[in-house]
Formats: C-alpha cells, structure tokens, sequence
C-alpha cells in the first residue's frame, strides 16, 4: 500500500520512537512533521540525530520546522521592558530547518538564520525502501514483550 498519511507531531514527539512506529504501522504514514524548537545545547547534539532515526526508524519522511536563531534584545534601553524581561525571558533556539528521505539522508536544511527550506518529496521512495527492507513485515512482536519478574513470582 502507498504511505497515505501525514502526521504533525510536537517538538518532544521526536524522541520517542515508538510513537511514531505506531503511527507508520496502523496509518501507513510517509511523512512526518515535527515543529521543533530545541535550544544550543541539545541543539547541536541531538536535532539531526532524531530526525534522521525517526526517518530511518519509520522509512519517512521527516520535517522539521524550528524558529531561527535571534540575539537576545538590550532590554536596559528601555525601561517598560524589565516588566516583561521575566515574564517572557529570552530564548534561544538551535534553528536548523530540515527535510530527511526515508534512507536517512538530508534532503534540505538551513542553518539558525531566518530562512526557508523547499524540497521535492518523492513519496514513491517510501515504498521503494519499505519493499526493499520490509521491516514493518518482519518485525516479531512477540520477541518484544516486557514482564514484570516479581509479579511472576
């Protein structure tokens, strides 16, 4: 069957796996979409990485969309703005806009700076890469099953 569905997610959503494994095997869905906003320290370890394993996990597509990297405003200029200053504190975030294939590879991506990311997707290479590594048909639910070992007892 062709991919059918898409399916947005929240910026979290994207390290759990198994959320997504499960969207992939009841809805067939080829892309999903993960708006995001992770900051500089997980930024640079993490974003691309779970984006290119869920991709992978899922043979999708994923997109992701994250706001753009902005310096925090000179609040001292302007005194009505210490009111705000903690009520809406500065942050900042990686950026990194991103498109990634089925196999893993980066389709388009941009960097933190205010910009947009425009690809071609070929959902045609979801299925081809779901018939070539069929997953979904040999995964073995049944090797998969956690058991409480004290409730046995």
């Amino acid at each position: 069957t062709k991919p059918n569905q898409t399916k947005p997610n929240t910026s979290y959503d994207i390290r759990f796996p198994e959320y997504a494994l499960l969207l992939s095997q009841k809805h067939k869905c080829g892309i999903f979409i993960y708006p995001g906003a992770f900051n500089l320290t997980t930024g640079p370890a993490h974003w691309e990485l779970l984006q290119r394993g869920r991709a992978v996990d899922n043979q999708a597509y994923v997109i992701t969309a994250s706001p753009a990297r902005v310096a925090a405003a000179d609040n001292d200029a302007d005194a009505d703005n210490d009111v705000n200053k903690n009520k809406y504190p500065h942050y900042t975030a990686w950026g990194h806009s991103t498109i990634v294939s089925p196999w893993g590879e980066i389709v388009a991506t941009t960097d933190e700076t205010p910009s947009l990311v425009v690809a071609d997707i070929d959902l045609s290479k979801v299925q081809e890469m779901r018939q070539a590594i069929p997953t979904f048909q040999q995964k073995r639910d049944d090797m998969y099953k956690l058991q409480d070992v004290q409730s046995q007892n």
